[in-house]
């Protein structure tokens, strides 16, 4: 720093040059500005409260070159807020209890527009190369909203015990996420009438990662986002029929696990990449509804109540040297008697051209179960097609391998041992081969 002085601050000061604090606590309802670029701000320990969580607590607006460090923020609507701004720094503060939505009455909206955007610890809005590192950013509704941004890096904060979004990424790509923790992000939501009829949502859209609207090309490694509403959730069709899929997305060495729905919701989206996670003891480990080109490979799949991995309406995907145990059934792919996207998604008519290689599924219900729902009753469509599952291992579950309806596809190769009531089990289904298996009690 240039400048070893101490500045006790002022409410609404506008910030001009390198500052350091003075320790202390200070109420300032209207925030501090920084005013100016490649400025320093040391809040070296020192707590700004805001007033009825409102407004902001440091306010960066169309600057570059800002870095804001050591200091703690309460109170306020957005505790750091940054809009259209260039290399901006925010490392080693502790940014918490900022506004939040009221509990059992709101099933969160994760579209709304970044002019209405919930409260949360940081805000950024058109932000690019900067990062936000080593954060304190619990017990809020949302600990980083991340909106319309580039090349921004989030790293090693703990984001855990939020209503919300631990992380959201809001149209923003070329990014990364990596040693951030985001456990238990969740909420629980009552529906009208609950009293009378005792129905509620754990969740309510809650999650340790939340990434939507178009964003691309992030890398997701190694964080925890356990317990959460979903573990992450990506969506890529907006509420108002709009295409905007999160495409090219790398998710790797994260864990997921113990979500009361799933660890890992990629939905209308292509080409995302997951390797090397967890997600075990869930609803689902993988949900990949209206997904294509995406791979599922070498993960821990484990306990999900009812599938490790389920694609409806799916196309071109690949699971391939998974470890499944102890799931309802290992994988599920569908296509739903009356599919309510194909319209908007006509490659996604049929569930098609899925690779399930060299998996090993062991104790489930049933390891991989492929369907076409009936249309019309009595009447058999096959809608599954050209899957290939290959060179797995399929042994101590109920059922292996379980087809039904499903057309121009191969089991070929499998190690199918111990299963108890069948090995391969084929209902209405058409130019199915099941060579070369090794199949065995």
């Amino acid at each position: 720093m240039a400048e070893s002085v101490l500045t006790v601050p002022e409410d609404g000061m506008h910030i001009t040059r390198d500052t350091i604090l003075a320790p202390g606590t200070y109420f300032l309802p209207n925030g501090l500005h920084i005013a100016g670029d490649s400025i320093h701000l040391d809040g070296n320990g020192a707590l700004i409260i805001g007033s009825n969580f409102s407004g902001r607590g440091i306010s960066v607006n169309q600057r570059t070159g800002v870095r804001i460090s050591n200091l703690q923020v309460e109170r306020y609507f957005h505790g750091i807020w940054v809009n259209a701004s260039a290399n901006v720094t925010v490392e080693h503060c502790s940014i918490t209890r900022t506004h939040e939505v009221a509990g059992p009455d709101v099933f969160l909206d994760i579209w709304l527009d970044r002019t209405e955007a919930y409260g949360g610890g940081v805000f950024f809005n058109g932000v690019v190369d900067s990062e936000i590192v080593n954060n304190d950013l619990q017990h809020q509704q949302n600990g980083a909203l991340i909106y319309g941004c580039n090349r921004v890096a989030v790293t090693g904060n703990n984001a855990s015990y939020n209503s919300g979004a631990g992380l959201l990424m809001d149209a923003t790509s070329d990014s990364s996420a990596a040693q951030n923790v985001a456990d238990f992000c969740s909420r629980i939501y009552h529906y009208p009438n609950w009293r009378q009829t005792g129905s509620y949502h754990n969740g309510a859209d809650a999650a340790g990662l939340v990434m939507m609207n178009s964003s691309c090309n992030n890398h997701i490694h190694h964080n925890w986002f356990r317990g959460g509403g979903d573990g992450v959730f990506l969506g890529g069709f907006h509420k108002d029929q709009i295409k905007v899929p999160c495409n090219d997305n790398t998710f790797e060495f994260n864990d997921c696990s113990w979500s009361p729905n799933i660890a890992f919701e990629s939905t209308f989206s292509q080409r995302n990449r997951f390797a090397n996670n967890k997600a075990d003891n869930c609803n689902y480990g993988f949900w990949l509804g209206y997904s294509a080109h995406n791979t599922v490979e070498d993960n821990d799949i484990r306990g999900n109540r009812i599938a490790g991995v389920a694609i409806e309406h799916g196309h071109h995907n690949t699971i391939r040297a998974n470890n499944f145990e102890k799931n309802r059934d290992g994988v599920q792919l569908w296509v739903g008697a009356k599919p309510p996207f194909t319209r908007y998604f006509p490659d996604c008519a049929e569930t098609h051209e899925t690779q399930i290689v060299g998996n090993t599924f062991a104790r489930q219900d049933c390891a991989v179960r492929v369907w076409s729902e009936r249309a019309v009753e009595d009447v058999a469509v096959q809608r599954c097609h050209h899957i290939n599952l290959r060179d797995n291992t399929l042994n101590d579950n109920r059922i292996a391998v379980q087809f039904d309806r499903v057309r121009e596809s191969t089991i070929t190769g499998n190690k199918i041992i111990g299963n108890v009531e069948a090995g391969i089990k084929l209902t209405g289904c058409k130019d199915v081969t099941t060579d070369g298996n090794r199949l065995g009690s």
